[in-house]
């Protein structure tokens, strides 16, 4: 909070009457920073501003430099810098993926694990290329979010694809709940109830020594519902959904504190690098995404061609590796891509005394565990 006011008093103080126009750029862009930087993940209300594209919070101030070069505005390009270098954790940047270091051939008993957002699982689009694009990922484990369909008024319908999925994977075992499928070719250990409401966790007994994998399939809910910003709906509707988030990430944060196995936690979590909520997902885990190899991760698209935010996560806890990474075309069946990882197990697990909330595997959409369709926003 110093470092913002100062970012504040430094913007207002450089832009001062009879400045050019580049200082005053520059001095907007500073004040709105150190407002983000103070406000972020503090106030329900910032959650809005905070959905800016996070590449812009590098490409702003840049741009300003730029410009500030060109009018000779040293003030100017002072402001711009200082905004670049407060505002670059905002930006989802990962520079340290340019400069990895040779790879290494991946140990004994990988497994591939894909994590996507189906989007109310093909409600917009022909389940034959669905079902056939989801087969052709031949993965081992998938964590799938949104397995219902939306009704358009702030509430989802649950679905029963079950018979259609044990045909399609008929080597996998199922796992539904809350809206979520784990499908997993590896043995089912337990699955365990969680604190947080739109989470789905499957320990999986790993290939070789039988070791146990914690997989946390996560879908935190969105920000808004897609009504008029004119109707106070919307903003009741934003400030109940901070509230939401709040609950599922504290929830969250217990879980994976709780849990005594190397974890794997994955899925849509709605929040970028310039939200505010990206500090506790920075508590849960070790985030994956440097080994994608790419300066700018993008997951999700508001339109066809606008793939400019990540929303979606992988990380792990002390105990899991992340060997491969990356983001694959959904082809137009989803708005998000999938996120395609190769995982192992770097030592050995330690077996915890029985916990009271696991609860040996149970196939069947009527054990799930769904919220009622009042109890989960919109596009969650």
């Amino acid at each position: 909070m110093r470092t913002a006011g100062i970012l504040a008093a430094a913007g207002a103080d450089a832009a001062w009457p009879g400045g050019g126009w580049a200082l005053w750029a520059a001095g907007a862009w500073a004040v709105f920073l150190a407002a983000h930087l103070v406000l972020n993940g503090r106030w329900w209300f910032w959650l809005l501003p905070s959905l800016l594209p996070p590449p812009v919070f590098a490409a702003v101030p840049v741009l300003l430099l730029v410009a500030a070069g060109a009018t000779g505005d040293l003030t100017a390009a002072v402001v711009a810098g200082a905004a670049l270098l407060l505002g670059a954790r905002q930006s989802g940047l990962v520079p340290g993926a340019l400069v990895r270091g040779a790879r290494r051939p991946p140990p004994d008993g990988v497994v591939r694990v894909v994590s996507w957002n189906t989007q109310h699982w093909c409600q917009s689009t022909d389940p034959e290329p669905f079902y056939a694009f989801l087969r052709g990922l031949d993965a081992d484990v998938y964590l799938l979010q949104e397995y219902h369909h939306d009704e358009f008024d702030g509430t989802y319908r649950l679905i029963d694809d079950e018979r259609r999925l044990r045909e399609t994977f008929p080597g996998h075992r199922a796992v539904i709940a809350r809206g979520l499928i784990t499908l997993s070719r590896l043995p089912v250990a337990a699955t365990v109830e969680t604190a947080a409401r739109r989470t789905l966790r499957v320990d999986l007994e790993m290939p070789g020594d039988g070791r146990i994998l914690a997989t946390f399939n996560v879908h935190i809910p969105v920000q808004l519902r897609l009504i008029s910003p004119l109707r106070a709906d919307f903003y009741r509707a934003v400030r109940t959904r901070a509230a939401d988030r709040a609950r599922e990430y504290r929830g969250l944060l217990g879980d994976v504190a709780g849990c005594p196995h190397p974890a794997l936690i994955a899925g849509d979590f709605n929040t970028t690098a310039a939200i505010g909520d990206a500090r506790r997902i920075a508590r849960l885990g070790a985030d994956a995404v440097a080994v994608a190899g790419k300066l700018c991760p993008t997951t999700w698209q508001a339109r066809p061609g606008l793939r400019w935010w990540r929303l979606d996560w992988v990380l792990t806890t002390q105990g899991a590796r992340v060997h491969h990474y990356r983001f694959r075309d959904p082809l137009g069946l989803s708005d998000h891509s999938v996120q395609e990882v190769s995982v192992s197990l770097t030592e050995p697990d330690h077996p915890a005394d029985t916990d009271p909330r696991i609860r040996h595997h149970d196939e069947g959409t009527h054990h799930a565990l769904p919220l009622p369709g009042k109890d989960r926003p919109a596009g969650q």
